[in-house]
């Protein structure tokens, strides 16, 4: 589903009228695919009643068409019009399938839309579309404030955008409808994507109405909003005549005395997703305390100071790196002085001295001989604590190498970037966006509707929102996949989204499993870690 502005589409639809689709063809095309998407998800046996409410404009005639096919489907359809439609087709067209109407102007005391409300199970918001200026003027708050009055309220199906909503900039109408359920037309735009109106439209489904991919328009389009046939396209192969090797060594710096669980959280993920091999570096204090938990994993010790990973470690780490594919550093390094001096001192040359002799388990003291080599340090995916340290390391992002992701929830962001969390969280797209191209590096920006911005400019935007993930450790599980997907050869901004989406199903598995978001904690996420990857593999 592409992600566009309000600009973006008008230029579309413009372009795709003078290609020869008219925009006759595609009001069809809309109303006809938003029926079939109406049909396919609430037709019941019993109770199949629709209302739609119908503005003046080409978002009350796509919701005409809607009702028009769904009469023919075998729906009861009415429409309530908010203004006049005056010698209009698509209302003769309406009536002539059995449709009944009333228009706002012939019921001014609101009897007729209150006793509809009442009868109906389903409501389409065809009022208004992307091109409303706020705040809402004329009748339409009386109209919207009752259908909010009626108690219950029908499920809400919204025509492009619930009415009242910039498209650009997301801000909304107070007397706003939440939908169940938002159906965009050709593409979606950004502004739904946009707090507040995030809150307001429920999930989000795009049906065609006929533009061509050829139209010049879509050359100028970097968002995308993530399905599950991008998941799959993405995932990677794993042909039978594999070994641990075919899909790489992942290694992952994490942990302090007091955050034990972090290492092991992270560095299953990395296995649970496909890894071939992963190595857990740790500070020496809580070797005994985890080593025997995760027995798949090999171990190497580091230096610390009070149980936390100390400057002396990046030395440790830079020689151990020979066959490493990906570097995952931060989960619960802590955020103490001796961490920070590690990161600093572990990102202060992109090329490394390392032995050929490698060092499984605890690290060896021999001094680097003459035939060493020098090789280049393998991506980093940087989480947590080692975020807040970068933030404090002039120059940082130069240091980290090619292809490294940054994984910020929005207080993570703040500390990178100076800006207040208020903001990024008022403009997570372009605020991803900005910083993904300033700094050469993905950002994964965590939280409701995650972003995942491209330093080429592009960006995707999981439009999965579960509190099931606000638990400790779920951020943990989620830098062991990236880095896990990173091993095996994905390129850092395809392990981001898929990592991205494929946790969030998992959380939402999590939640169904146990029947509440409420008692999801990190560990049922990663065990519904295998079931959200079988949902979303084609093989």
């Amino acid at each position: 589903m592409r992600i566009v502005t309000v600009k973006q589409m008008r230029a579309l639809e413009n372009e795709a009228n003078t290609a020869g689709t008219g925009f006759d063809r595609m009001i069809d095309h809309a109303g006809k695919g938003l029926a079939e998407a109406v049909h396919t998800r609430y037709w019941s046996t019993e109770h199949n009643h629709i209302l739609g409410l119908i503005g003046s404009g080409n978002n009350g005639g796509d919701a005409l068409v809607t009702l028009t096919y769904l009469c023919g489907l075998g729906w009861k359809v009415r429409a309530y019009l908010t203004k006049p439609r005056t010698n209009d087709t698509l209302v003769a067209d309406f009536l002539g399938s059995g449709g009944e109407l009333v228009e706002s102007e012939n019921d001014q005391s609101f009897t007729r839309l209150k006793k509809w409300c009442k009868e109906t199970n389903l409501l389409l918001d065809g009022i208004l579309g992307i091109g409303i200026v706020l705040p809402l003027r004329g009748n339409l708050p009386n109209v919207l404030a009752v259908v909010k009055s009626v108690k219950p309220n029908p499920i809400i199906v919204a025509v492009d955008c619930p009415s009242g909503i910039d498209c650009d900039s997301g801000e909304v109408s107070k007397e706003t409808l939440t939908a169940d359920l938002t159906i965009c037309l050709g593409a979606v735009k950004i502004g739904l994507l946009k707090k507040p109106a995030s809150q307001y439209v429920g999930e989000i489904a795009v049906v065609p109405i006929g533009l061509a991919k050829s139209l010049p328009t879509w050359k100028t389009v970097n968002g995308e909003l993530m399905e599950r046939h991008i998941a799959e396209s993405c995932l990677p192969l794993r042909p039978d005549d594999a070994h641990k090797g075919t899909f790489g060594t992942c290694m992952v710096v994490a942990g302090s005395v007091n955050y034990c669980g972090a290492v092991m959280l992270a560095a299953e993920a990395a296995y649970r997703v496909g890894a071939g091999l992963v190595q857990a570096a740790i500070p020496g204090a809580i070797y005994e305390a985890v080593s025997g938990s995760l027995p798949e994993a090999i171990w190497l010790v580091l230096p610390h100071t009070d149980g936390v990973i100390n400057a002396d470690a990046a030395t440790v780490i830079q020689r151990s790196l020979d066959k490493i594919n990906a570097l995952l550093v931060g989960p619960g390094i802590s955020s103490e002085a001796a961490s920070i001096e590690f990161i600093d001192r572990l990102i202060d040359s992109k090329e490394v001295i390392n032995s050929r002799k490698r060092f499984i388990g605890f690290a060896s003291d021999e001094p680097a001989k003459g035939n060493d080599k020098v090789q280049v340090m393998p991506p980093m995916v940087i989480d947590a604590d080692g975020l807040r340290a970068l933030a404090l390391i002039p120059d940082w992002s130069s240091k980290l190498p090619r292809g490294s992701i940054l994984t910020p929830h929005p207080g993570e962001m703040s500390a990178l970037t100076g800006m207040p969390i208020d903001a990024i969280q008022k403009s997570r797209i372009s605020v991803a966006l900005e910083f993904a191209q300033k700094w050469g590096h993905v950002v994964v920006l965590k939280g409701a509707q995650t972003v995942i911005a491209n330093p080429s400019g592009v960006y995707t935007v999981n439009p999965v929102s579960t509190s099931a993930l606000a638990t400790a450790g779920t951020g943990d599980i989620l830098a062991g996949m990236i880095a896990g997907y990173v091993t095996q050869g994905l390129k850092p901004y395809s392990a981001a989204i898929l990592s991205v989406w494929l946790h969030a199903q998992a959380g939402l598995i999590a939640s169904e499993n146990l029947g509440s978001t409420t008692a999801v904690i990190a560990r049922d996420v990663l065990r519904a870690l295998p079931v959200s990857i079988k949902q979303n593999s084609r093989h």
